[in-house]
């Protein structure tokens, strides 16, 4: 399936599922990961027969994986795709010429993903290099692929030039917010709300972001219990926030948890809650890089929240 770029803004105004990669020892368990995007795609409740959004990125320990497997994980979400969805992949742009290297390589897959996400960049930059670096990579990428990319915005001081470079690049479609509330509003007072997108990126907990304009919002935890990140986009496209806020009140225990110490337990709260529910179809696996089981403690209190919202499953 081929998205005009409108119909590609229309999309992302959705759940952007973000299902976490699952590991075996030390190993990517692919299997497991096969089985999680068809969870995630057969299990839809968007309104209106709306197409599935997946993206292979933050929560699913991306920035761990070699470029190899990052490719292998693409083209199996591809393929259990089949041709229907929007699948995302994030590009983490340092070093840039590897990371022009490994969108040659997904660009090439039978599947190819519908949009790339540029990952914050590392290391020491300048804000005006950062614009003229990305205005030249999209551009050239454009030329060459077709691509078309979102950028994540985490740094404040970057703003002014991320917003200019939406502005000035066809190609840059939209913006994932992974600040917080306040920045929504700028980004969405200088955008032109037709031709981009301005995304919450910091999990379900989303109506405040979507009240000021944002559209569609990022969900770590869609793949254990889907329902309740759809139904909390539907109600937002319907402006029905109130019943958006009953749902995200439910899923916060949950949320709560994957957000404390700085992140600390993001993917790992993941994986307990599906673990620790007992699903046979979806796999959390044993730990991934850096990203230990949860402390006995924290496991205990996933396992109570999960007995109150494994009917979103």
């Amino acid at each position: 399936m081929t998205f005009t770029t409108p119909q590609m803004l229309d999309a992302l105004n959705s759940v952007i599922g973000i299902p976490l990669i699952p590991y075996q020892g030390a190993a990517i368990d692919f299997a497991g990961h096969a089985k999680n995007i068809d969870y995630t795609m057969r299990n839809n409740s968007l309104s209106d027969g709306r197409p599935r959004v997946v993206s292979i990125a933050g929560t699913s320990l991306i920035h761990h994986v070699s470029y190899a497997d990052q490719v292998k994980l693409l083209d199996i979400a591809g393929q259990r795709m089949a041709g229907d969805g929007v699948l995302m992949a994030a590009l983490a742009p340092n070093p840039l010429p590897e990371a022009a290297t490994l969108l040659a390589r997904l660009a090439a897959l039978p599947r190819p993903p519908d949009v790339y996400l540029i990952m914050p960049l590392g290391g020491t930059y300048g804000p005006a290099g950062l614009y003229q670096t990305l205005m030249a990579f999209a551009e050239e990428q454009a030329a060459r692929f077709g691509a078309r990319f979102l950028y994540y915005y985490r740094r404040p001081r970057d703003r002014e030039m991320i917003i200019r470079l939406l502005q000035d690049s066809p190609h840059f479609i939209g913006v994932k917010i992974g600040t917080n509330e306040d920045d929504v509003p700028p980004f969405v007072e200088a955008l032109n709300v037709d031709s981009k997108i301005v995304i919450w990126g910091i999990g379900d907990r989303s109506t405040a972001a979507a009240e000021m304009g944002a559209k569609g919002h990022t969900s770590g935890i869609s793949v254990v219990v889907g329902r309740a990140s759809d139904e909390i986009n539907n109600a937002q496209r319907r402006r029905d926030y109130e019943a958006a806020r009953q749902i995200e009140n439910e899923i916060s225990p949950l949320e709560d948890i994957r957000f404390m110490q700085e992140r600390a337990y993001n993917y790992s709260a993941v994986m307990e809650a599906i673990n620790c529910a007992g699903f046979d179809d979806v796999v959390g696996g044993t730990g991934g890089p850096f990203n230990p089981p949860v402390p006995r403690e924290i496991a205990r209190a996933i396992q109570r929240i999960m007995s109150a919202l494994e009917h979103y499953h």
